[in-house]
């Protein structure tokens, strides 16, 4: 029961943020409803002008008949001209009232009116009309074919007015249904473009404490497939379901016109159908919520699978990849079997169960009537009644259908606006003029997990213009300290200060735009390895980014480069090679002229020819800023103005080389182990 309700309290939650998206585009979206409905309308006149067309014209020649003098709508039958009682005008009439009948496939002539109608019979010049004890008996001419044609006449104008009339509203009813199709369309592309755009700002609003234990193929399945899923929503669902409760409640008052009580028992199908759909929402929620996180699942690891692809195959792992891919697929086939089965047995059987049950009660009223010989509806009511009968099954079943569709819709909303609703950081326009680069730690302590701590008291303060060098085993927390400077995470105890303030105090935005970083996997975008130097920033031009690449050594690296600095860079740069790749994340640090560099194991994965000019431009990259140095090769640090060394997220030693080394602590050890020269 609290599980039923917590899906209800959701979906009307998600239901009321998915109508706040709607009405960005109500104009577009009341516009093309509008067209639906005058689309839905002109559909419906269709069976009334039918029957008018079966009883008024193509049956109208039963209607009773007078003798008149104007030939205009007149037949000449025997010396006599007849007219149909219905367009005599006043004055017009002249003489005595007259039949025609039907018996079988002959047309009888009858000099008087009849009396009443019912079963009737033809034999030997008499028509013999008879219902239930009553019964009467009248003089008849057979009429031929010609005769027949001739008293038609008439009736041909009029009905081609009515089929013309008929054209011309499927025409109105054609336009109006293309125009609400791409209305609709045009607004739900415009309201997913809309949600796309926020879920993408809010993925770079979030912490990165968010993306630790939530893969990146989760996240894109958020962004695309879930976001596809809402666009069915308002495309196919909306557009369904307004058309089919239209139409739905015009075929009602249709009925309701026609015969009062099959309108009642039309009434029986709502209760039915608002039942139907409870017991399917039950199930089709549960089913659906499985099915969309199984499909982030797949995504996330066809995603981890592509990139580690390298490490699949050396180490011969694709079996057992496969084995797990496979284990998530099954897990979605089942629960869309399911969905299936669901689908199958109560929507297609559902609008079954509603065809028969409407059609028998039909049958069983109008049937009964007929064999008491009571007055019967005529053939061009019976016609609209059947029609409508059948026109209702159609939006009953469009209804039904998109419940799938609209399940998926509203389990994708859930999941969209959960990460919607993802506390982030605001972007702030806040502009501070360049740092000086004096940073100062105290006493912080740091744990990315509670209770778990990577960094215990760290203290040290680093002047403007001044290396520092983190060392340390792995695990010792020198990552931790930058990803504090950076504020990608917040300490807990303590306080950094940049210049005084306090780092808390200080936008993002505002604190990294004086920073810059070189990480030890340097990762590139899509485009040409300058627009990686400028990353489309205008504020740093051709020029710089030239001057960037030359000043690290860029350009005799680069030089055999078909465009040069144009050359187009894939996906992470993978038809570069490490050092290439290194060399240009060092000229992007350089061009944007950071107050602080952090520099992030960035030699570690270089060849020693790429690593003399590196070295050779950090000395270039290091004047005018204070410099961050984590560092795996001891002997690129050897001028730094500062090491600390760290252990299990302490620092238990600091100083510059030459104390460390007279120190022989852990720095004298590990400098030792990396030349080889550690004392036996």
């Amino acid at each position: 029961m609290n599980e039923h309700l917590e899906q209800t309290e959701s979906s009307w939650k998600t239901g009321k943020r998915l109508y706040q998206y709607a009405v960005k585009c109500k104009g577009t979206i009341i516009l093309a409803l509008m067209m639906l409905s005058i689309s839905v309308g002109a559909d419906l006149i269709g069976p009334y002008i039918g029957k008018n067309m079966i009883d008024n014209h193509i049956m109208g020649i039963e209607s009773p008949w007078v003798e008149t003098k104007d030939t205009k709508d007149a037949v000449h039958y025997q010396g006599s001209t007849y007219k149909r009682e219905a367009y005599v005008e006043d004055g017009e009439w002249t003489g005595s009232e007259v039949a025609i009948q039907q018996v079988g496939t002959t047309f009888l002539f009858l000099n008087q009116p009849i009396e009443f109608d019912g079963k009737r019979s033809y034999k030997d010049g008499q028509l013999v009309i008879t219902s239930g004890e009553k019964r009467a008996t009248y003089e008849a001419q057979k009429l031929s074919g010609a005769q027949i044609m001739a008293f038609y006449q008439p009736e041909i104008s009029r009905i081609m007015q009515l089929l013309a009339l008929y054209f011309g509203i499927m025409v109105v009813a054609f336009f109006f249904q293309y125009g609400q199709s791409y209305y609709l369309q045009k607004a739900a592309n415009r309201i997913i473009q809309t949600m796309r755009k926020d879920v993408f700002a809010q993925i770079q609003r979030l912490p990165i404490r968010y993306f630790d234990n939530l893969p990146a193929g989760k996240v894109v399945a958020r962004i695309t497939n879930d976001t596809e899923a809402i666009r069915e929503l308002y495309v196919r669902v909306l557009a369904n379901f307004f058309s089919s409760t239209v139409n739905i409640i015009g075929i009602i008052i249709a009925l309701f016109l026609l015969n009062v009580k099959l309108g009642m028992v039309t009434l029986i199908i709502l209760p039915l159908l608002v039942g139907w759909t409870l017991l399917f929402r039950k199930f089709a929620t549960k089913y659906n919520r499985v099915i969309r996180a199984r499909i982030s699942d797949i995504n996330a690891m066809i995603n981890e699978s592509i990139n580690g692809m390298n490490i699949i195959q050396a180490f011969k792992r694709e079996k057992e990849t496969t084995e797990e891919f496979e284990k998530l697929n099954t897990e979605h086939y089942v629960y869309q079997s399911k969905m299936q089965k669901l689908n199958s047995l109560l929507n297609g059987n559902l609008v079954g169960a509603l065809r028969v049950i409407t059609l028998t009660l039909f049958i069983w009223y109008f049937g009964g009537m007929a064999a008491s010989g009571e007055s019967v509806v005529s053939l061009g009511v019976l016609y609209a009644m059947v029609n409508y009968l059948n026109r209702l099954f159609h939006p009953i079943s469009g209804i039904v259908n998109q419940f799938a569709n609209f399940e998926q819709a509203m389990v994708a909303g859930e999941r969209v606006f959960a990460l919607l609703d993802e506390e982030g950081i605001d972007v702030e326009d806040q502009r501070k003029s360049r740092f000086k680069g004096h940073v100062e730690f105290d006493h912080v302590s740091f744990s990315y997990k509670e209770g778990e701590k990577v960094l215990r008291d760290i203290q040290f303060e680093a002047s403007q213009g001044e290396t520092i060098a983190l060392v340390g085993h792995t695990g010792s927390g020198k990552s931790s300290i930058m990803n504090l400077l950076f504020r990608f995470y917040d300490y807990q105890e303590g306080a950094i200060r940049i210049d005084g303030i306090e780092l808390k105090d200080i936008p993002h935005q505002t604190l990294r735009e004086h920073m810059g970083i070189v990480l030890q996997d340097p990762y590139l975008f899509t485009g040409t390895i300058l627009s990686n130097i400028t990353l489309d920033d205008p504020k740093i031009s051709r020029e710089v980014a030239e001057k960037a690449l030359r000043d690290v050594g860029a350009d005799r690296v680069l030089a055999h480069l078909e465009h040069g600095f144009d050359e187009p860079v894939v996906e992470k740069g993978s038809t570069l090679s490490s050092g290439q790749r290194q060399l240009i994340s060092f000229a992007r640090a350089l061009a944007f002229n950071p107050a602080i560099l952090i520099l992030d194991e960035a030699t570690s994965s270089i060849d020693t020819e790429t690593e003399s000019l590196i070295q050779e431009a950090m000395e270039v990259l290091k004047k005018g800023r204070t410099t961050f140095i984590i560092a795996h090769r001891l002997s690129t640090i050897k001028s730094a103005d500062q090491i600390l060394v760290l252990d299990k997220g302490k620092i238990v030693e600091r100083g510059n080389h030459d104390e460390l080394m007279e120190l022989k602590g852990k720095y004298y050890q590990m400098y030792e182990l990396q030349i080889g020269k550690l004392a036996g």
